[in-house]
């Protein structure tokens, strides 16, 4: 079936998202906001574990009455795709229609993909977007004329963005800040600074952001609204804990932050000190990376299939989770509430960055740890 066969409405909200967290934090949205889906089909506790994967439904008709839907703009990664599928079917269950794009399927694809959207985005009257640093979330903030626009959580990039929009700075992702803008970054500023002056609220447009993220800088005229996962526990556990420590991946040797020695030597201290057993891989963590911290650590590799926040809300997980500065620390707290489990986080010695690490990285992760509440704080583990 053709991703578009069927869907012919008229939503009221359109959400765009490119990550399996960013369709997390829609589904979270639209719990606080009581947005309805069809037939309230999403009324009842579905089972801890996601329902059967329902290929077929990819693209399939509308929801009729639905209040909410969600556009996949599917990225190429399996990982990523993987976890975005099991997402969709999680918004299918609360009653959301979920229309899958194969936004990157080719030269023409994107061009097929925004002619495809074209009609949707001029009829919403709210848009809800997980990246606004997204080129082509950007290039789709042109054509809306909708007057509600909504920036959900994604991870520690929602903080970097807010305090953009209030400084009126260009939208630039933090690990390549203070880098030189390449030819690409040139030829699509005029698309940047658009959706830059769309996301500055006005007497004709409202703008609110909703995430678990601290707020140093608010833009004025910004709504922000907390996220607290109340979708995520009314939904899934509490958990079976386990004794001992998992530890949490991150992708920040992949964006050439840190330095993959060092991450290494890192994550054997951490395991050892620790009594780690199981290491929850990022999405974009590389298998040779992933290989080689298996044979230096002797941790078990799990390659989660659903945002970390429902992998240890489902359970099983350890009583202590280690994480270096990342989103999960933020956003784990929240998740587990009330459940005894402990989230500690490990500082990014300055050491483990690479040459051509952003300036602005250390300070960033330092601050992405500082602002984290209910955590335990690790100083950097020495090189084993």
């Amino acid at each position: 079936m053709s991703p578009r066969a069927g869907n012919t409405g008229t939503p009221r909200t359109l959400a765009f998202v490119e990550s399996p967290v960013q369709l997390l934090n829609v589904l979270e949205w639209a719990h606080v906001h009581a947005l309805r889906g069809a037939g309230e089909s999403g009324a009842g506790s579905p089972p801890s574990v996601p329902s059967q994967v329902r290929r077929s439904a990819v693209g399939g008709p509308p929801s009729a009455g639905a209040e909410l839907t969600v556009v996949v703009l599917s990225p190429t990664d399996p990982m990523t795709r993987g976890q975005l599928r099991r997402m969709a079917d999680l918004a299918r269950d609360e009653g959301y229609q979920v229309r899958w794009e194969e936004a990157r399927g080719g030269t023409t694809a994107p061009f097929h993909t925004i002619g495809g959207l074209a009609g949707a985005l001029r009829r919403a009257d709210r848009i809800v977007m997980g990246d606004p640093f997204s080129r082509y979330v950007q290039l789709l903030l042109t054509i809306t004329r909708a007057k509600d626009l909504v920036v959900v959580d994604d991870g520690t990039a929602t903080m970097e963005f807010v305090a953009q929009l209030a400084r009126g700075e260009r939208l630039v992702r933090w690990h390549r800040k203070g880098g030189r803008p390449g030819p690409r970054d040139l030829l699509f500023a005029p698309v940047s600074s658009s959706a830059r002056r769309r996301l500055t609220p006005s007497g004709k447009r409202r703008v609110e952001v909703f995430s678990s993220m601290p707020m140093e800088e608010t833009p004025q005229g910004v709504t922000v609204t907390a996220n607290d996962f109340g979708w995520t526990r009314a939904r899934f556990g509490p958990p079976r804990i386990t004794k001992g420590a998992d530890m949490v991946g991150t992708s920040l040797v992949e964006t050439g932050v840190v330095d993959g020695d060092r991450y290494l030597e890192a994550v054997c201290g951490l395991a050892k000190a620790h009594g780690a057993l199981r290491y929850f891989a990022h999405r974009r963590e590389s298998a040779e990376k992933l290989h080689r911290l298996a044979a230096a650590t002797g941790l078990e590799i799990v390659r989660p299939d659903l945002p970390l926040e429902l992998i240890a809300r489902r359970g099983p997980i350890g009583r202590t989770i280690l994480s270096f500065p990342s989103t999960v620390v933020h956003t784990l707290p929240l998740a587990l509430v009330g459940t005894g489990v402990r989230v500690a986080v490990c500082d990014i010695d300055p050491a483990w960055l690479t040459e051509n690490a952003s300036p602005r990285a250390q300070g960033f992760l330092s601050g992405v740890t500082g602002t984290a509440r209910d955590v335990h704080r690790l100083a950097a583990v020495s090189a084993v």
